[in-house]
């Protein structure tokens, strides 16, 4: 069974000396739980996993249970420690408060309990681990496929990475387009935004935040005033909520709105954002066109790779902890800006033919001297490779 490169970590962090409780957040459908069941398969721990993915409103007493009848495991195996492991854990109201009694219990008492959580809303969970568990916690994230990945499990083309995006699960349905459309809506995008995001945080305009999303998807790699977005979407909404939804669906590995580089964290705040999908399959999955007709139009196909581009650093970005810009001035404009602990790469994306002077990249080395400036397509490096790559291989 092919294992995600954080298999590796992950299962060394479980394995080492009990010292702190093991976070794994990431979208839906990206191999979470098959990731945990792979470690816990191989490892030589006994175990008990569970998931509150259906969890009554009164979840704090079965968390509690869950975690006694770990200790009472622990206790029968005999083993030196034992690993408790959690998915689905922002769906228990309060969790974090009754995972820090259980966990400080177990502290004082000596008991080697290891535990694991899984959660699919890097938003609630941080927002449960900075509230209860600070200093008690390491937190990874697990992103999208890359294509590098899909290749592997696969055996995808490129071109079919850039269509069909990167959820494992609906791989084997590329052959059918329709079906694999319906699957990747119906089963996919339309319950984790029921789940992950309507069901457990306020959202007072839900057809708001739906119409956001898809206008998002479909515009992925534009950049648009809020004010601009409120006219598109026919709202009455404030600017205010529309940042809100927005940083919702990023929080549930949908949609992000970039902000423009200025040097200045200020400035990026006050940006129009520029949308940037998680997953090219959320721009596929929701147009009426097939690869083939897609593929014959340069002008939409060039808008699919550069989206498929910004996804690949975008999911390196949240994995590594490092952030992603883009930048613009007038008619000047650099498609993405990488910054990782005080380097700034700018990287233009051309999937046409090259123009004999890129003014945008000119204007944006005299402006902020970046560390490096890299083209790709054109008379750069081809859009292919660079899907291919790590992305710690710019720098």
């Amino acid at each position: 069974m092919f294992q995600r490169p954080y298999y590796q970590i992950l299962k060394s962090r479980i394995e080492a000396p009990r010292d702190f409780i093991q976070v794994l957040s990431g979208p839906r459908q990206v191999g979470k739980t098959t990731l945990v069941d792979q470690i816990l398969a191989n490892s030589t721990l006994p175990s008990h996993f569970v998931s509150a993915d259906a969890v009554a409103l009164n979840g704090s007493s079965w968390l509690v249970q869950q975690w006694e009848t770990a200790r009472i495991m622990l206790r029968e195996s005999g083993a030196a420690s034992f690993v408790l492991a959690i998915d689905e854990i922002q769906k228990i109201p309060n969790w974090s408060e009754t995972v820090k009694a259980q966990w400080d219990s177990d502290t004082r008492n000596k008991l080697p309990l290891k535990v694991l959580l899984l959660g699919s809303s890097r938003l609630l969970l941080q927002q449960g681990l900075t509230e209860s568990l600070a200093g008690r916690f390491e937190l990874h994230y697990l992103g999208h496929w890359s294509f590098d990945e899909m290749y592997q499990a696969f055996g995808w083309t490129a071109e079919q990475y850039v269509w069909f995006g990167a959820y494992p699960g609906a791989a084997s349905l590329i052959s059918d387009e329709l079906r694999w459309k319906k699957y990747v809506n119906d089963a996919l995008i339309a319950p984790a935004i029921t789940r992950d995001i309507l069901s457990l945080t306020r959202v007072d305009k839900p057809a708001l935040l739906q119409r956001l999303f898809e206008f998002g998807c479909l515009f992925s790699g534009q950049m648009l005033s809020y004010n601009k977005m409120l006219g598109q979407l026919q709202d009455t909404g404030n600017t205010t909520t529309l940042a809100h939804y927005l940083d919702l669906l990023d929080s549930a590995g949908f949609l992000s709105g970039l902000e423009k580089f200025a040097g200045d964290r200020i400035r990026q705040k006050k940006s129009s954002p520029r949308f940037q999908v998680h997953n090219t399959a959320l721009i596929s999955a929701q147009r009426p066109e097939y690869l083939s007709a897609v593929f014959a139009r340069p002008d939409l196909w060039g808008r699919q790779v550069e989206s498929a581009i910004g996804a690949h650093l975008l999911n390196y970005c949240k994995e590594n902890g490092h952030a992603l810009f883009y930048w613009r001035e007038g008619n000047d404009e650099v498609d993405f800006v990488l910054e990782r602990r005080g380097q700034v790469v700018g990287i233009e994306v051309k999937s046409g033919v090259i123009r004999t002077e890129n003014a945008g990249m000119k204007a944006f080395q005299r402006q902020f001297a970046p560390d490096k400036m890299l083209l790709i397509g054109g008379e750069g490096l081809s859009w292919q490779q660079f899907l291919g790559m790590d992305i710690d291989q710019i720098f």
